[in-house]
């Protein structure tokens, strides 16, 4: 039938002289193995197919019925040896011709297994008329039920039958035959989406169901091009049937339903005018509007308000102004392209009631877009602590994309100019392209001797006063990048935050893991940022410029810090280097190791002493201030990529230990760490101390980064070598007083420890959980390594909610200890206390949606979702200690993850 054709297109069947074939297709299901009792009865059964390893030789045989009995032979399908699935895929040519198909023509397939010599035994039967209800004779694919152990009758054996569960299948088999008939309109690349999910839908319907489908084509007729229906008639008949060319409802396109509906608009701009404020400024609700009220400002920051909601918080916004909370409600009911509403929102967004930092990180996603509400951000954020900004400083890096930046003039801040390998001026992110690889030598600073010059030296001044004239200043980079006033040197009349270094101890932290974060972000492709037409690449390295020069116009204590900075710089470069170079030594890891060493030890053909050099920041903890790398007790650890062991002396005399990974995206891991150690924060802050190791991890770019050391034991190892926990811990921590005899504050930590990370976990959803990524301190701290997978994503099949297997419990003393239900309580008071400050990690994880982070890339309208879904903010409180519960005890007691546990030890011990 010719699309978009009222025509119907048929042939009488009494006109076609020529055999019916039916083409036999696929056989899905599961055959049921017999009992032991049928074996006994009948031994041959386990020379049946039904113990083959693959899957048996099966065949079809069709015969043709009519009012019960025969009209033809049974045809059977050739014979076909099979693999993994039954599927024949072959046209049977039946012993009838059209013209002598009776109207009540039934076509029986029964499906035969060989057990022995000339003995045959049915596997099922399936049925299915030649016509439908109107006369037309069948057309394309059928799934038809196959029921067990019959041989097929039109009267037992239905394979259009009622399949209970099955509606979904018959549902979309008829919508699919609306569709070939023309009752429904035809879009060629929304019909391969469907038809594609549609036989998704069908392959998940016959793996859940424990019915077997046989599938059967019906042949069509075509003749020029044009797809003909076959109807019955026989000659000299006068019997008519009726055959619906369209569907009982069509569905027409709205031209207009894109459009703006006047009337709504017009009620919007009268009920938001200059003249409805002087009525709403005194408005009070009742108690039941109050309510509504209260209901919409506990919604998360996911939730989109309606428009009688949005109506309502700006019919009461005098009223709501003294409530901090309701600050981002009221700004996302403003319509920002009416001026008089965008007048009066600015206006009352001076006299609201301050929001925290927390709730102002919300305005600088991608929802808030002008200058006046992202600035007001800035300025409650830049009242933050530097210990909160710390925290929010990747986010805050993530935020610069949403700034609309076509106001500033980028012309001095190409981007080839800071990556080019004759630059030595350190103004580039450390990028792997910026310099050659063929030797160590070629890595180092050419500007003062073996620690790295300055960064000013081949900049010179009338190129920095020509940028400080140029560079315009946008809300978020302004936080980030902003002179200081009280300097006379400085070029811009607002006070910022980060370049006042006057505080070496704090504001050098800042200044460094900005320097990190904006290089590594600076180093994606170069996307176009979705308010204006700069590249992400080339407004990060104006932000970089901006900070730099704002450092070096500052006091001396900025001045100093830039060149500690440079300094730092290009020590990751050079150890970049070296890395590289102990990767490409032939041999095995013991070789590589000896290489490493040497390299470190080699301080006369290199123009560093990785051995001994000034006190410099380590990049990791700036707080750290270390003197050289000990090159003795460098070494390679055992995986894939071997990353680097590194013992670092410190000024102070003691050792800092950092592994260094190259050729490994570190930013998730990055991001996990920050979430944890922001929760570990907010429950220190209740008076919860869970003991957690958020142990450092810094990614310098998205190839290569440092992850602090923690001596510790993986609980595999302990399990192995100690045969449980409790013998570990009375190994390193005896008591003979106290109970199992274990040193109580050694027990206290394992358990409170357990109870955090088992409800961290589980609401960032980290995956791949197995007894070698939980590692096991002396002093009883147990803590999770390798966040390859979050956010639900998961290598291995069923996982439980969260890690806490039948040997960590045990450590607490069992099931039934007094241990082990202090830790559910634990449990339960970490998740009520983390619920109440939702809205602050899914603030961050909506900054965080477009940062190219692996498992947020995946899905990124789905990200800030799935955390929600996990704090069940639905829930009540006392509902929430109920849902823990729940969530504990199938963790406990989960069968699959024992299994995969054991699959995964016996796995590792192949590898070793």
């Amino acid at each position: 039938m010719e699309p978009d054709s009222d025509k119907f297109w048929y042939v009488h069947s009494c006109d076609l002289d020529v055999d019916i074939q039916v083409k036999i297709g696929t056989l899905d299901g599961k055959r049921e193995k017999p009992n032991y009792e049928a074996l006994l009865k009948n031994p041959l059964l386990k020379y049946s197919g039904l113990y083959q390893p693959g899957c048996s030789d099966l065949y079809v045989s069709c015969q043709v019925f009519s009012d019960g009995r025969e009209l033809t032979l049974p045809v059977r399908t050739s014979y076909k040896p099979f693999s993994a699935r039954w599927n024949w895929n072959e046209w049977l040519t039946l012993p009838l011709r059209f013209s002598d198909l009776p109207r009540n023509a039934v076509l029986a397939l029964t499906i035969y297994d060989t057990y022995g010599p000339r003995r045959n035994e049915p596997i099922g039967g399936t049925t299915i008329s030649f016509f439908g209800k109107h006369g037309v004779f069948r057309q394309g694919l059928h799934d038809l039920r196959v029921w067990p152990n019959r041989i097929a009758d039109h009267i037992h054996t239905p394979g259009k039958g009622q399949d209970h569960g099955k509606d979904q299948m018959q549902r979309l088999a008829k919508l699919a035959k609306k569709h070939r008939n023309g009752q429904m309109m035809k879009v060629d690349w929304l019909d391969r989406l469907t038809f594609r999910e549609i036989e998704l839908i069908n392959e998940q319907e016959k793996r859940s169901s424990n019915s077997m489908y046989l599938m059967v084509e019906f042949p069509r007729v075509e003749h020029e091009g044009v797809i003909y229906s076959i109807v019955w008639w026989e000659r000299g008949g006068s019997v008519e049937y009726d055959h619906r060319t369209s569907g009982n409802m069509v569905r027409m396109p709205d031209p207009e339903i894109a459009l703006e509906n006047l009337q709504e608009a017009k009620h919007h701009r009268l009920a938001r005018s200059l003249r409805s404020g002087v009525t709403d400024r005194d408005l009070k609700p009742n108690s039941a509007i109050r309510d509504s009220l209260h209901t919409i400002m506990e919604y998360p920051p996911t939730k989109q308000l309606s428009s009688d909601e949005q109506d309502m918080v700006w019919k009461y916004r005098f009223y709501l102004s003294t409530q901090k909370k309701a600050l981002t409600k009221f700004l996302k009911c403003v319509n920002w392209k009416l001026t008089g509403e965008a007048k009066q929102a600015i206006e009352l967004l001076g006299r609201w009631v301050p929001p925290d930092a927390d709730d102002a990180l919300e305005l600088l996603g991608p929802g808030f877009t002008h200058p006046d509400v992202r600035r007001y951000a800035v300025e409650r954020l830049s009242l933050a602590t530097d210990e909160d900004l710390l925290l929010y400083l990747l986010q805050l890096v993530q935020a610069l994309k949403y700034e609309a930046l076509d106001n500033v003039d980028m012309s001095l801040c190409d981007v080839s100019h800071y990556s080019s390998a004759s630059d030595t001026s350190g103004d580039t992110c450390h990028t792997e392209e910026r310099t050659p690889e063929d030797s160590i030598q070629e890595k180092m600073c050419e500007s003062s001797g073996s620690t790295g010059g300055d960064l000013t030296q081949s900049t010179s001044s009338s190129l920095e006063e020509s940028e400080a004239a140029t560079i315009q200043r946008s809300p978020s980079s302004s936080l980030l990048a902003e002179p200081d006033s009280s300097d006379p040197s400085a070029t811009a009349p607002d006070s910022g935050l980060l370049p006042e270094l006057a505080d070496m101890d704090t504001d050098l932290d800042l200044a460094s893991f900005l320097i990190q974060h904006t290089s590594t972000a600076s180093s994606e492709a170069a996307i176009k940022l979705p308010f204006c037409a700069t590249t992400v690449r080339e407004m990060y390295v104006w932000v970089l410029r901006r900070f730099k020069l704002a450092l070096q116009q500052g006091c001396r204590e900025a001045r100093s810090s830039r060149l500690l900075l440079t300094r730092q710089h290009h020590f990751l470069d050079q150890l970049v280097a070296l890395v590289k170079a102990v990767a490409r030594e032939s041999g095995n890891r013991m070789r590589k190791i000896e290489k490493l060493q040497t390299m470190l030890a080699d301080s006369e053909n290199l123009k560093i002493n990785f051995a001994s050099f000034e006190p410099l920041a380590l990049p990791l903890d700036p707080e750290v201030i270390v003197t050289g790398i000990v090159p003795e007790r460098a070494s390679l650890f055992k995986s894939a990529l071997e990353p680097s062991r590194l013992t670092f002396n410190t000024i102070s005399g003691g050792e800092y230990v950092a592994i260094f990974k190259h050729g490994d995206d570190l930013r998730q891991d990055q991001l996990i760490i920050q979430i944890i150690t922001l929760m570990d924060r907010l429950l220190r802050r209740e008076n919860l101390d869970l003991r957690l190791t958020p142990y450092k991890v810094l990614a310098t770019s998205s190839k290569h980064g440092f992850v602090q050391f923690i001596e510790s034991h993986a609980v595999a190892d302990v399990l192995r070598t100690e045969g449980g926990i409790q013998n570990f811990f009375r190994k390193y921590a005896p008591s003979e007083t106290a109970a199992y005899g274990i040193a109580p504050e050694v027990m206290d930590t394992y358990i409170k420890s357990c109870a955090g990370y088992c409800v961290i976990t589980y609401l960032l959803g980290i995956g791949d959980r197995h007894l070698d990524n939980l590692l096991l301190t002396r002093n009883g701290n147990l803590f999770h390594i390798d966040f390859g997978y979050i956010l639900g994503r998961d290598p291995k099949p069923l996982p439980p909610p969260m890690k806490l297997s039948k040997e960590m419990v045990e450590g607490m003393g069992g099931a039934q200890s007094e241990h082990y239900h202090e830790f559910r309580k634990l449990c339960y008071t970490a998740f009520h206390q983390l619920r109440r400050h939702a809205n602050l990690i899914l603030n961050l994880f909506s900054l965080m949606v477009d940062a190219n982070v692996p498992d947020i890339a995946l899905e990124p309208d789905k990200t800030v979702k799935k955390v929600e879904d996990k704090f069940r903010l639905d829930l009540s409180d006392e509902e929430a200690v109920s849902y823990m519960q729940g969530l504990i005890d199938d963790s406990v007691n989960a069968v699959v993850a024992v299994v995969v546990e054991q699959l995964h030890k016996f796995a590792q011990y192949i590898r070793k």
